[in-house]
């Protein structure tokens, strides 16, 4: 009997992972993806600014990064919030796995098969933004508090233009499970389907995981934002559990928008990886690229420009549909 269970457990017939599987390749695929952030980050800085840099220097600078941080000393306010800020950046990586675990890698495996998918989705937004803000409150500093107000402002607008986004590509599979979205692609992606939907899922990708242009939590104008009051381990943490986000985004772009496993000559998870991998890119060369946009206008171009698109490219999707 017990050599029946093993062999029921290593089968990888079925479509889901098993379920003390499904935790442990959520965390093992976001430490590597953050780590390839962190690469392509130094890259692309190193290419603009010109300045040479080994290949070998460029492998390490995440490490090293990171090492620093942890012998750094870590100091504080006067009565912070102390549990919830030793536990944010744990929740914020929870938050990432639970983004990546209903991204199904290929056509045979996926973490969480679940039929709502998109839903858990939102909920996996809505949270992060929550927790970005309590993040900035625990600190009891003004600073933090500040950049985690602004951050919700951006937050919940770009939100919206994530659920419209979202829906119109669940309206023409018909359903909400993001299996069946990347099963609707198989003639034809997303991408070039609804070409407005890319788009304004890369701007959501920005804004909820403050990246870029729309790094509003953590900008420098206010000192460092959220993390101003934070050092040592937690900063470099929480540094790593953002790049951690920014891959459960682009690996949601790549399943929904870019076909997921689909393409041809070589196996579906590998076509994941590049999709993915290419997002990624496309995520921090808009972070080099494009200057950081000040709150009261990324709010007016949320609300008066970016919202009606979000609306034609839903109303594109309802009218293909029937």
């Amino acid at each position: 009997m017990l050599a029946r269970v093993a062999r029921n457990r290593c089968a990888m017939t079925d479509a889901h992972l098993v379920p003390w599987v499904a935790p442990v390749a959520a965390g093992i695929i976001l430490c590597v993806g953050a780590y390839v952030v962190a690469v392509v980050d130094e890259l692309v800085g190193a290419r603009m600014s010109g300045v040479p840099m080994r290949p070998s220097d460029i492998i390490a600078s995440p490490g090293r990064s990171i090492a620093r941080e942890l012998l750094r000393q870590q100091v504080g306010t006067e009565h912070p919030d102390v549990l919830f800020a030793r536990l944010a950046p744990a929740l914020l990586f929870a938050l990432a796995a639970l983004g990546l675990s209903i991204v199904p890698l290929s056509a045979t495996v996926s973490i969480a098969d679940l039929p709502t998918g998109i839903v858990v989705w939102g909920a996996v937004e809505a949270l992060t933004i929550i927790l970005m803000f309590t993040a900035g409150w625990s600190s009891n500093s003004m600073q933090p508090m500040i950049a985690g107000y602004r951050y919700v402002a951006i937050g919940f607008s770009v939100l919206l233009l994530s659920m419209f986004a979202l829906i119109a590509v669940a309206v023409h599979a018909g359903s909400l499970n993001v299996r069946a979205i990347v099963d609707d692609q198989a003639g034809l992606w997303n991408v070039v389907r609804q070409p407005l939907g890319l788009p304004l899922f890369v701007i959501v990708a920005l804004g909820i995981t403050s990246w870029g242009p729309m790094n509003l939590a953590s900008g420098s104008d206010l000192g460092g934002g959220i993390t101003a009051e934070w050092s040592g381990a937690q900063y470099a943490l929480w540094a790593l559990n953002r790049r951690s986000l920014l891959v459960s985004f682009a690996a949601m772009s790549a399943a929904v928008f870019l076909g997921g496993w689909h393409g041809p000559w070589v196996p579906g998870a590998v076509w994941m990886a590049v999709k993915t991998v290419t997002m990624l890119v496309v995520f921090v060369a808009l972070g080099h690229r494009l200057a950081r946009v000040s709150a009261e206008r990324m709010l007016s171009l949320c609300w008066v420009v970016l919202l009606p698109v979000a609306f034609l490219d839903l109303a594109i999707a309802g009218l293909e549909s029937l």
